[in-house]
């Protein structure tokens, strides 16, 4: 049994978990579970056995300082609370950690006794894979789920993918089985820029995550991150003929893609959107809308340290990509 001493009774809960390793293109998932942490000041209450879930050998741990005595970070998952206010109060369980080396079954298991314990309504799990989609166009976010009712209801895509998986789509089996509406978001990065981090994808999750379960989440400055990146990254590809030419085609491609996408209905959901973020009002050093669709950081975040590159590699179809064949197919 799993005992929460300190924690309050929470309204509505929705858990959002995310996990560093495969399922984390860009670090871009982890990120927008870390950012929701920072920005309402999330809580640890409970942190799962390092030594139950986790090979040292492949996360291994870290040494630090704090005043003057040496201490050691173990590789984890830990969960947090936040109390989320306003007119419609609603309380969030954050998951954040790596992906597991070891028993998934036992560490899905253990996320979801706590999501009884704290009656999660529904989980969210976040997601990034490497796809063929140019950077300069808006992330695509795919959300899907196992649940045929849940994808009618939410507007969902209901997953037919097949092939290897990774705990996301682990964990959202075992949610299903359990009977515990669960929804995996897919941000595609795109495979020529994939280093981390990326907060246009960063910033795509979270706005799709808004959409999700009806709550605005305050943007600080990730809007400007992903302006800057995005130049960034225009910089660097300009001086790249071959690179640049790989991005008009993927951009052709795209567009041509979206065509039917660029509807009514699509327009309206998109001012819904910023309908609700002006009503809001703009959170500090945030426009009404917050959306990454001209979005970048600093030309730092496309350093491959692993070769002292600081331009995107050229593109090579051997590039290795997350679940999902392409921006424009994921996995559960």
């Amino acid at each position: 049994m799993i005992e929460l001493e300190g924690v309050p009774e929470l309204v509505d809960p929705v858990m959002i978990a995310a996990f560093e390793g495969w399922n984390d293109a860009g670090d871009s998932a982890s990120s927008a579970v870390a950012h929701l942490e920072r920005e309402w000041k999330g809580e640890v209450f409970a942190a799962l056995d390092a030594e139950d879930y986790y090979d040292f050998q492949v996360n291994r741990p870290t040494v630090f300082l704090e005043g003057g005595v040496r201490r050691i970070t173990w590789p984890t998952t830990r969960l947090s609370v936040v109390r989320v206010g306003g007119d419609k109060p609603r309380d969030l369980v954050l998951v954040r950690g790596i992906e597991p080396s070891m028993r998934w079954r036992s560490f899905c298991n253990e996320i979801l006794g706590f999501a009884h314990e704290l009656g999660v309504e529904m989980v969210v799990i976040l997601g990034a894979l490497l796809g063929d989609t140019p950077h300069t166009r808006p992330v695509p976010v795919s959300g899907v789920t196992s649940d045929p009712d849940l994808a009618r209801t939410m507007d969902l895509e209901e997953t037919r993918y097949e092939g290897p998986t990774g705990i996301v789509g682990i964990l959202q089996e075992a949610c299903t089985h359990a009977g515990v509406p669960a929804v995996s978001l897919w941000a595609a990065v795109p495979h020529y820029v994939s280093q981390p981090p990326n907060p246009k994808a960063t910033l795509a999750l979270l706005n799709r995550l808004e959409d999700l379960i009806d709550l605005r989440i305050p943007l600080g400055e990730l809007a400007e991150d992903a302006r800057a990146w995005q130049l960034g990254v225009d910089q660097l590809a300009a001086e790249d003929s071959e690179v640049a030419e790989y991005v008009q085609t993927l951009e052709e491609a795209r567009d041509t893609a979206d065509l039917p996408e660029a509807s009514g209905e699509a327009i309206a959901r998109e001012f819904e959107r910023y309908l609700r973020r002006r009503d809001g009002g703009p959170g500090p050093g945030q426009a009404p809308g917050g959306h990454a669709t001209d979005g970048g950081e600093s030309t730092s975040y496309l350093r491959d340290t692993s070769s002292g590159r600081t331009r995107p590699p050229k593109p090579s179809r051997e590039e290795p990509e997350e679940p999902g064949e392409g921006s424009e197919s994921s996995e559960d």
